[in-house]
């Protein structure tokens, strides 16, 4: 049987552009540009679709948006020691 990896390549561009957020302030957000690449501007769509950041185009990350930063911060750490 063969093994389907879970981390797909949109959900890598929905890790990344988590990580571009601080989850430590409200108060900073990110802004998607029309003229960005189109896997990061689908990205924000989707995470946004989901609940985890407040515009399509980037925005605030959202309570359960920074929970997932905070976590995908977490993981990298740990996978870059």
């Amino acid at each position: 049987m063969p093994h389907t990896l879970p981390y797909t390549p949109e959900l890598m561009h929905e890790l990344n552009t988590l990580l571009r957020f601080d989850p430590e302030t409200t108060q900073l957000g990110i802004k998607v540009h029309k003229d960005a690449d189109p896997a990061v501007i689908a990205a924000a769509e989707r995470l946004h679709g989901k609940g985890l950041i407040s515009q399509a185009d980037g925005g605030y990350l959202t309570r359960h948006g920074r929970e997932a930063a905070e976590h995908a911060q977490a993981a990298l750490a740990l996978l870059r020691t």
